[in-house]
């Protein structure tokens, strides 16, 4: 019921994940980051919990079978579980579960990782790692090249209602944090529609953050110069 990719961005050292499903708001339980540390994640009988998890194992420096073991011992329906896993620097892993709905996969490609369940075919992890291999540009647009490539191939099994794009750069929380919760249209070609009107303003909200003195106004009823 769900498709995704984890990226990274060796140039800026940005971290990024971009999801798909046909179950509502699939972003808020499946996409975690940590600056500096790593993007995960995980769906598939989703537990939110494995996110924070995994990121502080990543944080001590966990990586691979020592990762997916705290894990496990962290939650016992782990069987049930999809994970991507793709630290800020080294090598990445991928887990699917025994208890895995439908056709699953996952795929492996430098500085990404791609996953999903009850999918159209097997092949469509690996289809989103080489969307994302030959793309370039902002790590966004990648992300969501990767995911029309997914929904060329036949993405889920049955329609997808839901998508998100959230990204990290330096700061501790996410530069990019969009999301289609719930459409009967077509919700990564949405989502690439509402990153395209956030791309202009993405910085001014960086800088209203990190130094308001110098963020620019936008003009709203009732306020001479808002900021």
């Amino acid at each position: 019921m769900t498709f995704s990719i984890a990226a990274r961005c060796p140039e800026t050292g940005m971290l990024g994940v971009a999801v798909a499903s046909s179950s509502i708001a699939v972003a808020s339980r499946c996409c975690h980051l940590q600056a500096g540390v790593g993007a995960v994640m995980s769906q598939n009988v989703t537990n939110p919990l494995l996110g924070p998890l995994a990121l502080q194992a990543m944080a001590s420096g966990l990586r691979g079978a020592a990762l997916l073991q705290q894990l496990a011992q962290a939650d016992p329906y782990l069987q049930w579980r999809q994970l991507l896993l793709l630290p800020a620097r080294g090598e990445g892993s991928t887990f699917s579960g025994q208890h895995a709905l439908g056709i699953h996969a996952t795929a492996s490609g430098a500085d990404c990782l791609a996953g999903g369940n009850i999918l159209h075919g097997d092949s469509i992890p690996q289809q989103m790692v080489a969307a994302f291999a030959a793309s370039s540009g902002h790590l966004a647009d990648r992300l969501l090249a990767a995911m029309q490539a997914a929904v060329a191939a036949g993405g889920e099994a049955g329609p997808i209602h839901a998508a998100g794009l959230k990204l990290v750069a330096s700061q501790a929380w996410p530069v990019i944090d969009l999301r289609i919760d719930w459409s009967d249209g077509e919700p990564i070609a949405e989502l690439s529609q509402l990153w395209q009107r956030y791309r202009p303003q993405m910085q001014d909200y960086i800088t209203r953050a990190e130094n308001p003195e110098h963020a620019p106004g936008f003009a709203v009823p009732g306020v001479a110069a808002s900021r």
